[in-house]
């Protein structure tokens, strides 16, 4: 069984890429799932998932940009049912805090006769430092709507110990983890840390929905940006203002704060051509 390959679905994204470089450094088989690795696999061509996860013991499964873009339910469907034809025994599925249409991928995921684990995120910190909200930070502002909605934003090295933990440790299948950082933050809370780690003021700017479309267009296209607002009006209002344990259910320990991500961030150099 361990010799068996881990599938990271993904493998480019933000927490695939983690997940996959974590399962190598422990010495695990790891299949990179992306369009253009060695065994490709492409959520708009069907025909890559089988060849993809043959032989796989277990999968960890996203969905690029979010389960909340149409026929993304659909097709997560398809490959649960594609997953269990060609017998993967254990899928990781990350999923979205508050959304309606990651509920119903989650409910397909659970009733599939699959082992599952499914890790429910917030609001990934990254976005600030490698996602559609860096060149804004650049800039000196941090433009959102919400105005003072607390969200307990998550840093994507949690979410990545928890996949990696639930696909090659005993214990995680059949539950439900949802993470979030340990505090709850205003978009404000997190403009000052960011200034901080930074040494730069950043201003935390209130903006419409339309605003915040327009601004993650501008880097991610229409395409992003449809999908990322429609989850900022569905959630930014006041749903997913808790905490949760999970990140201490699967690991263990505590979540990283935010501000230790932004230090962290900052250190790496991620907003370097600021200077």
């Amino acid at each position: 069984m361990q010799d068996q390959p881990i599938v990271v679905i993904g493998a480019t994204g933000k927490t695939g890429s983690r997940v996959a470089t974590r399962l190598e450094a422990r010495g695990h088989a790891v299949r990179r799932g992306s369009r253009n690795s060695a065994t490709p696999f492409d959520w708009e061509a069907p025909e890559t998932w089988a060849p993809a996860l043959s032989g796989a013991r277990a999968a960890y499964v996203t969905y690029f940009p979010d389960l909340a873009f149409p026929g993304a339910v659909e097709k997560l469907e398809s490959l649960v049912e594609t997953a269990k034809d060609v017998g993967v025994a254990h899928l990781v599925v990350l999923s979205g805090r508050g959304e309606h249409h990651a509920r119903l991928g989650e409910e397909i995921v659970r009733n599939s006769g699959v082992d599952f684990t499914i890790v429910r995120a917030a609001w990934f910190a990254q976005n600030f430092s490698e996602g559609y909200l860096r060149d804004p930070i650049l800039a000196g502002v941090l433009p959102m709507p919400g105005g003072d909605i607390a969200e307990p934003i998550i840093d994507i090295e949690d979410i990545a110990d928890v996949a990696v933990a639930a696909l090659t440790e005993e214990g995680h299948r059949g539950e439900l983890y949802e993470v979030t950082g340990p505090r709850l933050m205003t978009f404000a809370d997190m403009a000052g840390d960011l200034s901080e780690a930074t040494g730069r003021p950043i201003r935390y700017l209130p903006i419409s929905f339309e605003d915040f479309h327009a601004h993650v267009a501008q880097s991610g296209g229409d395409f992003v940006a449809d999908v990322f607002t429609a989850i900022a009006r569905e959630t930014l209002d006041g749903r997913n203002a808790h905490t949760t344990d999970g990140v201490m259910r699967a690991l263990g320990r505590p979540p990283r704060d935010f501000a230790d991500f932004a230090r962290g961030a900052a250190r790496a150099g991620a907003w370097a051509s600021a200077a």
